[in-house]
């Protein structure tokens, strides 16, 4: 049966966690039962919710405290056939959590779909494999940073950064989420000279750098500024997912006269997901919908950083994206925000090779500008892959024992 079951965290004040269950099953699709005629029961069977599981969870004083109110804690696990939604995720989310998204005391934690379901969905088009093919590297991390400071600066200014991140070793840069179309950086504009830029690094390197452009502007022109963008010689999209929404995502995935790798900025989600007692959780948001959607680079918050999120939510957000489900794609994990040198071995031991190493301030703020950075970057990803200490491996590399003495390593426990 084609279906979607729906996994949530529950707070009850009544205790009654079968009552609650029932209650969302049928409140969510055909609205009652028992009140119902045999024959209007028989006619609607196919359309009602079905529970399918409930675990009575321990008490939680913090969700007590929170609530001011004692709570019987639970996970409730409802089944919604596809008969009554649509195949696109609006359907689906407004389905298994539209209205019930306001009670403020249930968490989203999972979504299940079952193979049919899952078939109208494209994931990926390129994924791990096809973003390393793109690059020509299948043995490590890949390693990506950020233009900064751009607001209110010129093309020169981006121009210069580019090049020098590119010539540290840098495999993709993207521009930050909030540098939209202006005056002083046109979005086409950025696509020609990035492009020049980046063949001439090739060319007097052999290294190659993916550019991934922050595609902005109004709902209905993203199509065509995607498509006018490969034209120019974009490497890649970068879209603020959450602000524009998952579909819009999809509906740039699915267009084949696009074509181009989609990184997907986690701005907005916080919204969502950052409570423990209500919204979405993260992997379900960030790993699952977005790969679901098309992202083929799923941005979130590093458990190291100023803006962290616990390691064990990271890594299940990376656990989501990579894993394999119904033969989607693979989506790189790129854990971001605070992100140094010193870090890598921690983010290998944390998300293994097959994620990306994001960096913004830990390239742009290294003393010898983003080229320094791009290079102790890279010989931290050396050293951690050949199971070197990064102290040993900074005597032989400059730009690596200049980063280490700013920001340190961190220990890496077993």
């Amino acid at each position: 049966m084609s279906q979607i079951t729906a996994t949530y965290l529950v707070h009850d004040a009544n205790g009654q966690l079968e009552k609650k269950a029932e209650g969302i099953a049928l409140g969510l699709t055909v609205g009652s039962w028992t009140d119902l005629p045999h024959l209007e029961q028989e006619q609607l069977k196919k359309h009602k919710g079905t529970v399918v599981r409930i675990d009575r969870l321990a008490d939680d004083e913090s969700a007590n405290a929170y609530f001011g109110k004692k709570l019987t804690k639970g996970l409730i696990r409802i089944a919604y056939p596809a008969a009554n939604f649509s195949s696109d995720l609006p359907a689906i989310l407004t389905t298994v959590f539209g209205k019930l998204s306001l009670d403020g005391e249930i968490k989203l934690l999972d979504l299940k779909f079952s193979a049919e379901l899952a078939a109208a969905f494209p994931g990926p088009r390129f994924g791990i494999e096809g973003i390393r093919a793109k690059l020509g590297v299948h043995d490590r991390p890949l390693l990506m940073s950020i233009f900064k400071g751009v607001i209110g600066r010129d093309l020169a200014f981006l121009e210069n950064q580019l090049r020098a991140q590119a010539l540290g070793g840098i495999d993709i840069v993207k521009d930050d989420e909030i540098l939209f179309d202006n005056p002083l950086t046109p979005f086409e504009e950025r696509i020609r000279a990035g492009r020049k830029i980046l063949d001439e690094v090739f060319a007097e390197t052999g290294h190659r750098t993916l550019y991934a452009v922050n595609l902005t502007g109004r709902t209905f022109e993203l199509k065509e500024k995607a498509k006018r963008a490969g034209e120019l010689g974009a490497d890649m999209l970068l879209l603020n997912g959450f602000a524009y929404g998952l579909d819009v995502l999809q509906s740039l995935r699915e267009a084949d006269e696009i074509g181009l790798p989609i990184m997907a900025h986690p701005a907005v989600s916080g919204a969502l997901t950052s409570s423990a007692f209500y919204g979405f959780s993260h992997h379900l948001l960030l790993g699952k919908l977005l790969r679901y959607a098309g992202a083929d680079l799923i941005l979130f918050p590093s458990p190291y950083g100023s803006v962290a999120i616990p390691r064990k939510k990271t890594i299940r957000i990376a656990d989501v994206a990579t894993k394999g489900e119904h033969g989607l794609n693979r989506a790189f994990p790129v854990p971001s925000a605070g992100i140094h040198p010193g870090l890598v071995p921690l983010l290998v031991q944390d998300f293994g090779i097959d994620h990306i190493v994001n960096a913004g301030g830990g390239v742009h703020g290294h003393p010898g500008g983003a080229v320094g950075g791009g290079k102790a970057f890279r010989a931290a990803i050396s050293a951690s892959l050949e199971g070197k200490n990064l102290q040993e491996a900074a005597e032989n590399c400059s730009e690596l024992k200049q980063a280490l003495d700013l920001w340190g390593v961190q220990e890496v426990k077993v």
